[in-house]
């Protein structure tokens, strides 16, 4: 053999490695952005089960509103790993949709704002809202590492083969600078 040809053989033969390292290292990312979305999902479920509960405490006191809140509880959609950042956010508006409503009624009712248990689920919502965020920026933390390798040289040309592309970041609602008053 030629000295060439092993020359020219074994730089196509780090090229494969350093591809296949890379493209390793594009999957490893992709799967956190993947799980991080995943998470979001997992609190705003926990989220979606303490607004029921205080859907179920405002049917003592407003049927109308109750069956209002039911009908917007019903439109819960599971966000999983394959979600999309519009489904986020879609869920999101749905959630704070369901707080506005019941702040509503407890405005209406002393009673039902006064009550321990519903003081006791408010809390929880705000536990889980707190949580939302912080996996909120998990997320976009995971979605910078990913995209900042699709985009740096040399890994670039790794994701442009294997067709990786730039993640979209999860934006705070518009309008939405603090937290809700709950009580």
């Amino acid at each position: 053999m030629s000295t060439t040809l092993i020359i020219v053989l074994a730089v196509l033969l780090l090229f494969v490695l350093w591809l296949i390292s890379a493209q390793r290292k594009l999957v490893s990312a992709d799967e956190i952005v993947k799980n991080s979305l995943s998470q979001i999902g997992v609190q705003q479920n926990s989220r979606w089960d303490a607004l029921t509960a205080l859907v179920d405490l405002t049917k003592g006191y407003d049927e109308h509103e109750y069956k209002t809140l039911m009908d917007v509880v019903a439109q819960r959609t599971a966000i999983g790993r394959n979600a999309s950042v519009s489904d986020v956010q879609a869920q999101e508006a749905k959630l704070a949709e369901v707080v506005r409503h019941i702040n509503v009624v407890a405005e209406q009712y002393p009673a039902l704002k006064a009550s321990e248990m519903y003081g006791k689920t408010m809390d929880s919502v705000n536990t889980y809202e707190n949580q939302v965020r912080m996996s909120r920026m998990v997320y976009n933390d995971a979605v910078t590492k990913f995209n900042r390798m699709v985009r740096q040289f040399p890994d670039s040309i790794a994701a442009s083969i294997f067709r990786f592309t730039q993640k979209d970041y999860l934006e705070e609602p518009k309008g939405k600078t603090e937290m809700p008053s709950m009580r």
